[in-house]
Order: C-alpha cells, then structure tokens, then sequence
C-alpha cells in the first residue's frame, strides 16, 4: 500500500492566494520528510477552491525541492491543453527526475475554462478520447503525427524521448481521473490506471474497479496487468487523538471553503449547476474517509483497499486550512498511520 497526500491549494475564506500556495508547498515538503510515498497536485482555473492554475508546473518546482517522493498531477485538465505540450513537459519532468512524475489526467468540467484557453466545449464533451491517446502516443512512440477531428499535424520527433530516461519505465505513467462508467471504460481499453474521486465510497469504488478490469480483459491487456493496475484512490485524512476532534477540526473550516470555492465555477454556456450542501459534503467525506485517531485511519485505509483492490491512495491533510496544523497532520500520518500498513 501506498500512502501520498492530495494538495489542492486551497484557499480558505479570509486567505491570501500567496498563503494557500505556501501551505501547498511547505506541506508537499513535509510530506516527503514524512516517509509518505507521493504528492499528488491538483490543478483549477479562476476558483479558490484551487489556486495552481497548473499542477504540472507546480511538480517541478516540487521534483527540484525533493529527493525521494514521487511528485503526480491529480489532475492536469487535457481539455485545455495541447497534448504534445503537456507530453513534452511530462516527459521533460520523468527524465530529468529519476523517474519520479506521474501524470495525471482528467476531462475537467465544463467551465469557462474552455473560453479562456480557446478549445471550447467540444473539447469537454467529445474530445477527450482524441487527447488522450494523442498524449499516450508522444509518450511512447520516437515520432508522432496526427489526423484526427481537433489535431492534425505531420509527423515529428519526440524530444525528449522518455524512453530512453534511465529508468525502469518506458516514460512517465498517466492515470486518468475516472467519475463515470465512459471513462472507466476509456482508461481500461488502453491499460491505464484510475484516479477515483473522494465523493465516492469503497462500494461504488470496488464497481468501478471491478468494471475497468473488465473492460482491460476484453481489450486484451495482461492478466497480471489487470490485476495489478496502481488505480489512486483520493480521500480526506484529519488526525487527532479523539475523533470528535478530527471531525470538528474539518466541520469547522471546510464548509467556508467548499462554499466559496465550489460556488466560483461558472459555466461556459450558462447550464445549471448542482452545488452540494458544504456542511452534509464535509460530513459525507468524515464519513468515508481515515478522519479520527491514527488507528482508525489506519484500519480505514486498509479496509478500503481490501475492498476495492486500490493500492495508492491521495489524501487531501489541508482540510484545517492552517499551515501549523496541516503539517502536524502529515506528520503524525507518517510517523503513527504508515507503521500500521504494509
């Protein structure tokens, strides 16, 4: 099993965006003087439920300050990115970090997001197949062109080639965030493992991966591969000595957040939004979630991946939205839940 942290860069209510960046950063830092095995970034345009606009350039800062962690996007939005782009700046961060970035991908939402940067709605609905396996493709092939719907283009070398990095692995893996059926079954037919979201539970976990394998079957893919995909599993992780602390602790802080952040989302055609009640969501997520003592987190996060078969997980341990307290978090997830795992 492996434990990293999920940080968003939250910006909690009363909070400077420089203050939000700063505790995503120092935490990440502590995260690795922690024995935790991988950050995982999160990455929002416009919103102050996250203030990176980009999580992959926030991993290079991050790759630079450490040494032995494994540094993720948790997601970077390929809607509104140029594949080859982000493959060219993927593969740049694995060869030149021992081989210690992942890329995480995800179709994002439909915000304005797809106004600003120009692609449009089209790319959210119908166009994230066609980026992904373009950006797969730059990863593992020594040349690429293109001839589809959004990208077209003549053949180039890739450079830098990230298989040809000093490392085990023929270039940077991707992981594709996965919140419905469609995209467990787009990430199955090509292989790839799943980020699976903190809104759901180990039920509906277990389905999803229960489904991608599946659908990796029928593709064909390895028996052994099927079985051992490193699907990410993202939760809450608040520790205390009582749990009623641990929960006042996130009851306290994360419904301002959740209100603020999640109500800045606007749309990019005007659609009505559903936005869930902060109070019940931080309550759901205490729920489902290693929020309480270091035993019980720890028994939680063992319970989860027997019932579902995750081996990773992606804690989100800001959710206090206090510099102090969230490296005293990560801390004792360290140093009092990891010795329970194997």
């Amino acid at each position: 099993m492996h434990v990293g942290s999920f940080v968003l860069a939250a910006q909690f209510p009363g909070q400077g965006q420089g203050e939000a960046l700063h505790r995503a950063v120092r935490s990440a830092e502590v995260a690795e003087e922690a024995g935790l095995d991988a950050v995982w970034l999160a990455e929002h345009h416009f919103v102050p439920y996250g203030t990176c606009p980009s999580a992959i350039t926030l991993a290079a800062l991050l790759l630079g300050r450490t040494r032995r962690i494994r540094v993720g996007t948790a997601v970077s939005v390929l809607p509104t990115v140029h594949p080859v782009a982000l493959g060219e700046q993927a593969a740049l961060l694995h060869m030149t970090s021992g081989g210690r970035f992942s890329l995480g991908v995800g179709r994002g939402g439909p915000w304005v997001d797809l106004e600003v940067f120009g692609s449009g709605l089209q790319a959210y609905e119908k166009g994230f197949p066609e980026s992904l396996d373009l950006l797969v493709r730059w990863l593992r092939e020594p040349s690429v062109g293109a001839d589809g719907e959004r990208f077209r283009f003549r053949e180039v070398p890739v450079v830098p080639r990230p298989s040809e990095a000093l490392t085990e692995a023929a270039g940077p893996e991707v992981v594709v965030a996965c919140t419905s059926p469609a995209s467990v079954r787009l990430a199955a037919e090509r292989g790839l493992p799943m980020l699976l979201g903190m809104h759901v539970g180990d039920e509906e976990k277990a389905e999803m991966v229960a489904l991608w394998r599946r659908q990796a079957r029928a593709a064909g893919h390895a028996p052994e591969k099927v079985l051992g995909a490193p699907h990410v599993s993202a939760g809450v992780c608040q520790l205390a000595d009582r749990r009623t602390d641990a929960v006042e602790a996130l009851v306290k802080a994360m419904p301002g957040w959740l209100r603020q952040g999640l109500g800045a989302h606007v749309t990019v055609d005007g659609r009505a939004r559903q936005i869930r009640d902060p109070v019940a969501y931080t309550e759901l997520l205490c729920g489902l979630h290693p929020v309480g003592t270091p035993r019980l987190a720890a028994d939680r996060l063992a319970a989860t991946s027997e019932r579902t078969g995750v081996s990773r997980f992606a804690l989100l341990v800001e959710g206090s939205g206090d510099l102090a307290a969230t490296e005293e978090n990560v801390r004792r997830l360290g140093a009092e839940v990891l010795p329970h795992l194997t």
